[in-house]
């Protein structure tokens, strides 16, 4: 258990900005209707299963509709 409060101060950060990452796709994914390959329920699909970093990256490279 002291490890893991070690450790501690490193995660936080981490985390935080993961459900940052998280909350920022999702709220774009329902807000918009134009993606550039798929549609709304697989990005949600993909965002959601692949939360750690790589759901929201990928939604960001290859789903999102440039303007």
């Amino acid at each position: 258990m002291n490890k893991m409060i070690e450790f501690l101060p490193f995660l936080l950060p981490l985390v935080i900005a993961e459900l940052a990452l998280l909350a920022y796709t999702l709220y774009h994914i329902l807000t918009h209707k134009r993606y550039k390959r798929g549609n709304r329920t697989l990005w949600l699909v993909i965002a959601i299963v692949g939360m750690q970093f790589i759901g929201p990256v990928l939604y960001f490279l290859f789903g999102r509709e440039d303007f």
